[in-house]
């Protein structure tokens, strides 16, 4: 054996002896996610205990990637620890989330990134459908978008609050990536379609001009579709996400193609829980409001006082027709803590209602 072949052999061995470490401590922290279901069922009923704790998982995340020394990146940790903790949850009990439809959309991708792989994503054609399912309580949590890069804030989604008694659980961000995908089996000399949604042909169009020149574009109507045709035809490609490429298993021909980068959708976790501080949080509130001059001053005012900072600010008509305006206000920090407390308490005397939404931790991934 050459002087290179004893090393990469050493090496090897190295990985292998390490790669056994781990799994052995995996396996003893899935054995510690068994215990705990035990003990939180051993004095309750199944449907009384909570099994998921967002708080909790954040912190945990924020931790590793304090404590990460590389050369891996914080993110990459975090994912990784996010599918180990999302196996020994399911342990624990298996989450079912619903979320914004079909297969292969960027909130399908939202839930999987928030949730880990080991979760059951069940894809509902409407946002008032996940609201509903999560009611019902046939899913757990849901994920629905509230901002998107191409269709910027998502009204629906704030309207269906105004009447839910659901709460925000967590937000999680997306890059909206496109990505040109085909079946492994397809040359890319044969490629003489692409298929995806209209939208995203305009979010592509300078790079496809510019790399396919001369290639039909044929619009679908979901990612879904575009994706599956590429599976099987022999001459297709698709424009889709990250999440086509992995379910279809596609190759992907080129990454980041969109003409504008940096795009970035936010999402939002609903649930019937309350969420515990996590010592880095956001709170959604829905502030009612006359329609009078000074009233958004007098609204404001509290928030500029004790130092709290708005996040965003968004308004909608109430639906009485009674020259009222609903506010959805996110800023930083968690119901619970005083100084929220006294600006809670100071605008309460100024403005018709306020509804807390929901103080969830900042979206760590």
């Amino acid at each position: 054996m050459s002087d290179e072949q004893v090393e990469l052999s050493k090496l090897r061995d190295r990985i292998d002896a390490i790669d056994g470490q781990l799994l052995a401590l995996i396996s003893e922290r899935a054995q510690c996610a068994q215990q705990v279901a035990e003990v939180k069922l051993k004095n309750r009923s199944y449907k009384e205990v909570i099994f998921y704790r967002p708080e909790r998982e954040a912190q945990v995340l924020r931790k590793i990637m304090e404590s990460n020394p590389g050369p891996l990146s914080d993110e990459e940790v975090a994912r990784l620890f996010r599918e180990v903790m999302s196996a020994c949850l399911a342990l624990e009990r298996p989450l079912r989330v619903a979320y914004l439809g079909p297969v292969g959309t960027f909130t399908h991708e939202a839930a999987i990134k928030h949730f880990g792989q080991s979760v059951h994503a069940l894809p509902h054609q409407a946002i008032d459908e996940v609201f509903r399912e999560v009611e019902a309580g046939t899913a757990q949590y849901g994920v629905v978008p509230v901002e998107t890069s191409n269709e910027g804030l998502i009204s629906h989604t704030l309207d269906v609050f105004v009447n839910s008694p659901l709460n925000i659980c967590g937000e999680v961000q997306i890059r909206t990536h496109y990505h040109l995908l085909a079946s492994k089996m397809t040359p890319v000399e044969d490629i003489s379609v692409i298929y995806s949604k209209s939208d995203t042909f305009a979010n592509c169009r300078q790079w496809l001009d510019e790399n396919w020149p001369g290639v039909e574009r044929v619009s679908v109507s979901t990612y879904e579709e575009a994706a599956e045709t590429a599976a099987k035809q022999k001459n297709a490609a698709a424009l889709a996400g990250k999440i086509c490429e992995e379910l279809f298993e596609l190759s992907r021909l080129a990454g980041n193609i969109e003409d504008r980068p940096n795009q970035i959708a936010r999402y939002l976790i609903v649930g019937k829980d309350r969420i515990p501080p996590s010592g880095n949080d956001r709170t959604t509130i829905l502030v009612t409001i006359k329609d009078e001059p000074g009233s958004l001053y007098r609204m404001l005012g509290p928030f500029y006082l004790h130092g709290l900072s708005l996040t965003r600010l968004d308004s909608r008509p109430a639906s009485s027709g009674e020259r009222r305006y609903h506010f959805f206000i996110d800023f930083s920090g968690h119901w619970d803590e005083p100084e929220v407390a006294e600006v809670i308490a100071e605008l309460g005397k100024e403005v018709l209602d306020i509804r807390h939404l929901g103080s969830y931790p900042l979206g760590v991934l």
